[in-house]
């Protein structure tokens, strides 16, 4: 999922594997309304085709999310075979190791720039380094590791509750905090606050009825004892933390809309909320312009850029930043129907989660939700493809309970 040419890649080999076995696909009216619910992005993109400007981008913005088509029409096809809870134990074993490989060949090849932050130098840098040595965005790669590091607690306390082998529980807990510690590494925002949350659903909702209370105060109590312990000495190591999460973020922000009488704003506020705010206050300006149908799917951010530019927002022009926001960019694109669509996409989800009582699928739809709201990740393959898989696997877990499939 975090490498685009291999992912795009896999994902037609499913399809045509799948293709082959066509008439073991089973759908009921349930599973296709579901199915209906997922696609609806691209759904929404074929109905106003005729509003791009551009056929040849038209259909490539369709082709970024053909999954959304791919992974329901097979995956819940076959949701009898879905095994929920040892697919995403191997997701999480899987995308840890891949992570901690990379973090080897990161501090192997580019020891000048582990130099350079273990001095306390460029620390804002860390986490977008290392991403892109992976090829992947920052914000986008610490969604998926939110997520991971969200399942992994939860395979912690299932490894107690399990009775599983002391090797098997020292595992569990060194994966997790391993996967914690990339979170950290890459550093964004809304990913740390995510995790803590996710953590805390986990902890109340999904362990509170299965674990015994002492041994659950006590692996909870060393669990985050532990966390508090690798979090301080992170802050410590790494300064400019306490000042990112305060006075960067919320900086200048009686600029909103006037950017350029900031002094290199590129260097005081590029990754700060009063860029973001302003970016949502044009794109809802261009968006009330063009209601009721929008600019179209693949004009959304030239459209925004030329606005930049007509505004005189010389900054936001110059780096032609995207919307950063999934719901306004649907409204710029697609009109009133877009973020309705966004809506329905996001908390079906959270209606799985909530029927489920599910720690993991919840955890994921705040993890996703808030990440959407600060991003625009059904404009990213590595975001379309992330959500479509597991909401196809969560939807195949959903129906296997509804309809007594499997026992859990």
């Amino acid at each position: 999922m975090i490498f685009r040419k291999p992912c795009s890649l896999l994902i037609i080999l499913f399809a045509v594997f799948n293709l082959l076995f066509f008439k073991k696909l089973k759908y009921t009216k349930t599973s296709l309304i579901l199915m209906a619910c997922i696609a609806s992005p691209v759904l929404l993109e074929l109905l106003f085709f005729w509003n791009n400007d551009s056929f040849a981008k038209g259909l490539k913005a369709i082709e970024k999310s053909t999954s959304l088509v791919i992974f329901p029409l097979f995956i819940i096809g076959n949701y009898q075979r879905v095994h929920f809870f040892k697919l995403t134990k191997i997701y999480v074993v899987a995308t840890t190791l891949i992570l901690l490989f990379f973090f080897i060949r990161f501090n192997i090849i580019f020891p000048e720039l582990m130099n350079k932050y273990l001095n306390g130098v460029h620390l804002w840098e860390m986490g977008y380094e290392f991403s892109k040595t992976i090829g992947i965005h920052a914000p986008a790669l610490n969604m998926h590791l939110a997520f991971v590091s969200v399942c992994a607690l939860y395979f912690v306390f299932s490894s107690f509750r399990d009775q599983e082998t002391l090797k098997l529980k020292i595992a569990a807990v060194l994966l997790f905090l391993l996967s914690f510690f990339f979170v950290l590494f890459v550093n964004t925002r809304m990913a740390l606050l995510n995790v803590f949350v996710g953590f805390l659903i986990v902890l109340f909702l999904e362990i509170r009825d299965k674990v015994n209370l002492k041994k659950l105060i006590l692996v909870s109590g060393v669990l985050f004892a532990v966390l508090g312990v690798i979090l301080f000495l992170f802050v410590q190591k790494d300064a400019y933390m306490k000042e990112k999460y305060s006075a960067v973020t919320f900086a200048h922000m009686d600029k909103v809309g006037k950017l350029d009488e900031i002094d290199h704003p590129e260097v005081k506020v590029f990754n700060s909320l009063v860029t973001r705010v302003s970016i949502w206050k044009s794109a809802w300006e261009l968006a009330k312009k063009n209601l009721p149908f929008g600019v179209g799917a693949s004009d959304g951010k030239p459209e925004l850029v030329k606005y930049y530019k007509q505004t005189n927002q010389h900054f936001l022009a110059k780096y032609e930043f995207p919307t950063h926001n999934q719901f306004l960019d649907f409204l710029l694109k697609f009109g009133i129907l877009g973020p309705l669509v966004v809506t329905l996409y996001i908390f079906t989800i959270a209606y799985l989660g909530y029927d489920l009582k599910n720690a993991i699928i919840l955890s994921f739809f705040l993890i996703f939700f808030t990440s959407n709201l600060t991003d625009d990740f059904l404009l990213r393959f590595d975001g379309i493809a992330f959500s479509g898989f597991w909401i196809s696997i969560f939807g195949s877990y959903w129906l296997q309970d509804k309809l007594s499939i499997v026992n859990r």
